[in-house]
């Protein structure tokens, strides 16, 4: 029996399961504080808040550098696209149970569901992300503990096993029904939110991650906008596609980027951006840009504009570049 104040702090994404599983582990006394994680391949807006309705504090970690350690070599390989799920939730579970450690919380809970998610939360990767974690025996999963090993916090008595979860597999009925019971009116779809699952997106994450293994959080963040084109070994040009991306684009460009704009008709934004300051691949990337503008001309003007140099402008006057040429430099 329960005869100190137990803590646990909750792997909290602010989904329905995670939702859930802080409201059975509550409702038999627990202290809940939760943790959640951002980076630029999911934020913690929904986690954030979910935390507010359920009136737990949260914290949010920044943890990009690992997780793209993660994503270069995972040791448990991939999704179907860059996502390596085993690796990353042990990481995330050995990162909640070190601000377990530094909070004097008792024990780790998760949302995870027995055979919801088939590669990544079947009964041996779960063992898999609990022994990686380095927290043997202190993560709960509620929502399905009575299927799975017994853990400490049930064999000490701070949980009772019994008034636990035993859901399994896919389907959504038992989680809805338990919503119901809770007065939980609203939630997200369960949808992923992770860009990592994404096949567009991973391409590109891979194509970086080849040329730059260290890259900046905004040459990740680039990755969410506009057209991506490979003009040679470290060279990347991104052209908007609308006038929200060419904002956007402009507000990623740093100092050492280059920016191309058609001159004197409407076109896109592209930055031009070279990891290793040496290439001079300036004509393929006005005439990218130029085909991507309003051109009726054969040849078109495009400003060269140096970010960081205010007084550094260019023309270069250009073909636009032919769509076969476009379609072998374009990173899909």
């Amino acid at each position: 029996m329960k005869d100190m104040a137990v803590k646990a702090v909750a792997l909290f994404s602010g989904g329905l399961d995670s939702q859930l599983a802080v409201l059975l582990v509550q409702e038999q006394g627990v202290e809940v504080v939760g943790i959640t994680f951002s980076t630029p391949f999911f934020t913690p807006e929904v986690a954030l808040k979910a935390a507010e309705q359920l009136n737990i504090p949260l914290e949010v970690e920044d943890f990009t550098g690992e997780l793209i350690e993660v994503i270069k070599n995972p040791a448990y390989g991939y999704g179907k696209n860059l996502n390596p799920c085993i690796d990353c939730h042990a990481l995330m579970v050995r990162k909640a149970g070190q601000y377990m450690e530094k909070i004097g919380a008792h024990f780790i809970i998760t949302g995870e569901v027995l055979g919801e998610r088939p590669k990544s939360q079947n009964y041996k990767a779960l063992g898999i992300v609990e022994k990686e974690s380095g927290y043997q025996g202190l993560v709960l999963r509620p929502l399905s503990a009575r299927l799975l090993p017994p853990t400490v916090p049930e064999e000490k008595g701070w949980v009772d096993r019994d008034k636990l979860g035993d859901i399994q597999g896919r389907s959504r009925k038992p989680q809805m029904a338990m919503a119901e019971k809770y007065g939980l009116k609203e939630y997200p779809t369960p949808a992923g939110g992770c860009l990592l699952t994404v096949e567009g997106f991973s391409r590109k994450l891979k194509d970086l991650l080849a040329e730059n293994p260290q890259p900046h959080r905004l040459d990740i963040e680039l990755l969410k906008v506009g057209r991506h084109f490979r003009l040679g070994p470290g060279v990347k040009l991104v052209v908007g596609r609308n006038h929200e991306e060419n904002k956007k684009i402009e507000s990623l460009a740093r100092e050492g980027d280059i920016i191309f704009k058609a001159a004197d008709i409407p076109g896109p934004t592209a930055l031009y951006r070279d990891h290793e300051g040496s290439a001079d691949l300036f004509e393929p990337a006005a005439a990218v840009t130029a085909r991507y503008s309003d051109a009726r001309e054969e040849i078109v003007k495009v400003n060269v504009i140096r970010v960081g140099r205010e007084s550094s402008k260019e023309k270069i006057a250009i073909r636009p570049m032919v769509d076969r040429e476009i379609k072998s430099l374009r990173i899909n």
